[in-house]
């Protein structure tokens, strides 16, 4: 299993270039330099916005959408995490992953920003049901990072799209495709 996947992806970014060749094995500390690469000022991100329009075109897709592409300027990191089949109970091998990630963000260099935790599926099923599961899954590791691993909830947001982004679009129901991406959306205010 991949536990981590670098995606630092600027200009084209990861929600517009899904197949990243950059992935890698990361340690920790890799995870803290790839979340702390804010290339200037945040964009503004209006998550309702995008929460609204990943609703609306479920299975059409998002990622040529203006406020969508002001992700992919951010700093991001991809991280497989297992859940049960169709079912939003994290693996137990996956909580040290999410482990090492509320480790990176208790870091000092990190602490000062929010992030958003998007869900993704594989293709698998219909593309509303994937959206729903996508948000759930987001959801389930946004309050296991703020319950169990004690994140603040002001830094973490969730939105959930479903199969949009497929990791490996020959492959739509392969397993790669679930995933959780990390996305640096600037200073805490």
């Amino acid at each position: 299993m991949k536990s981590f996947r670098l995606a630092t992806m600027l200009a084209a970014g990861l929600l517009l270039a899904p197949g990243h060749p950059f992935a890698q094995e990361l340690s920790g500390s890799q995870v803290v330099r790839t979340l702390d690469r804010l290339q200037g000022g945040a964009p503004a991100i209006d998550l309702a916005l995008l929460m609204e329009e990943a609703a609306a075109s479920a299975g059409k897709g998002v990622a040529a959408l203006p406020d969508w592409q002001k992700l992919s300027k951010l700093s991001q990191l991809i991280v497989e995490i297992d859940f049960e089949n169709d079912s939003i109970a994290i693996e137990p091998k996956s909580y040290r992953t999410v482990g090492m990630i509320a480790d990176a963000l208790h870091h000092p260099n990190l602490r000062r920003y929010k992030f958003l935790v998007v869900g993704h599926t594989s293709s698998t099923g219909d593309a509303k049901h994937n959206l729903d599961l996508s948000q759930k899954r987001a959801n389930a590791i946004m309050e296991a990072l703020s319950t169990t691993f004690a994140i603040a909830p002001d830094r973490l947001f969730a939105i959930g799209v479903g199969e949009e982004w497929l990791v490996d679009p020959s492959n739509p129901q392969a397993a790669d495709n679930r995933r959780v991406q990390l996305v640096n959306l600037g200073l805490v205010k």
